[in-house]
């Protein structure tokens, strides 16, 4: 075990037991909602993730610390101090290590940490991917990137309808990551259901989804998994809806001279103030979705055979 990540006892007893568990970011925590809905959030997540038979791991860097679970006061200090909390991704880890330094992680950071303790499935809200206009600006999430070069299967509701999803798609594609839809052919867009875009294999039973982890890591692909789950219909908001009010974002972030990792957030609060908050509430229910579902293939993955 590196000497500069933390295991939460309980995150620690069940990975020694080979117990499932599921790794869940702090960005979404500190970044992606306002408080007090964050702390909430942050709270039923974990006790979905319990209730489906999996141990929750909320992964952050803590005053220099890498932690893999954090207990009630982190959380409720991630929340509380909000985007004060730097937003860290895999380039940000050394320097907070070095200088004891607080992030909430991002999906890229959180899979490398969840690599680190051991932890083979996260669940989350939606990656990161290729932004718009990255023809000219080059701004591609580092989570892609990640994905490409780390063993780990990232339950999510597909990219985050703010980026250009065939873009990301593509380069998901020639770095060698699965998309896999869990009960759907198509992508999911975050807050919409069907993207427009197909995904690489549709596998509706968690244990199948399994099989095809070990099967890949086994080869010595060690590479991730993109788990594709769609937002509940009764949750989903309609894709013009959506896109109206993300072209609108997009255009004020552009006026604004807002780019790199400040530009999610902003452009997630402005779709949220867009739509009265309808978009908050159905990001809060993709997520618990997720969750549900990451609990579920850690249960089935903890509990396969070795290959012969």
């Amino acid at each position: 075990m590196n000497p500069l990540l933390d295991l939460h006892p309980e995150v620690a007893t069940a990975l020694a037991e080979r117990r499932p568990v599921v790794a869940l970011e702090s960005t979404i925590i500190s970044h992606g909602m306002p408080w007090p809905q964050n702390a909430e959030t942050a709270f039923a997540v974990e006790a979905e993730v319990r209730a489906h038979g999996a141990v929750p791991a909320t992964i952050a860097v803590i005053d220099g610390r890498l932690k893999a679970g954090l207990d009630r006061a982190q959380i409720e200090r991630l929340a509380r101090e909000g985007q004060a909390v730097m937003k860290a991704s895999r380039r940000d880890l050394a320097a907070l290590v070095a200088h004891r330094g607080t992030g909430a992680t991002t999906v890229a950071a959180t899979m490398l940490i969840a690599a680190r303790a051991g932890i083979r499935v996260f669940a989350t809200g939606g990656i990161g991917g290729v932004h718009r206009g990255a023809e000219t600006s080059f701004d591609v999430s580092a989570d892609l990137q990640e994905l490409a070069r780390t063993p780990v299967a990232v339950v999510c509701a597909g990219a985050k309808s703010i980026l250009d999803l065939g873009l990301t798609l593509e380069y998901l594609e020639t770095h060698g990551v699965p998309v896999i839809g869990h009960g759907t052919d198509r992508l999911p867009a975050f807050y919409c259901r069907d993207s427009g875009f197909g995904v690489d294999l549709r596998l509706d039973d968690p244990a199948d989804i399994a099989r095809v982890m070990q099967a890949g890591w086994a080869l010595g692909l060690d590479s991730g998994l993109v788990i594709a789950n769609p937002i509940p219909e009764a949750h989903a908001l309609p894709r013009e809806r959506i896109d109206t009010a993300i072209a609108q974002a997009l255009a004020e972030a552009q006026a604004q001279g807002i780019a790199g990792k400040a530009a999610t957030p902003f452009l997630l609060a402005r779709v949220s103030a867009l739509t009265g908050g309808d978009s908050l509430a159905a990001n809060i229910q993709l997520v618990l979705n997720n969750a549900r579902l990451g609990a579920a293939i850690a249960v089935a993955f903890a509990a396969l055979p070795p290959l012969a």
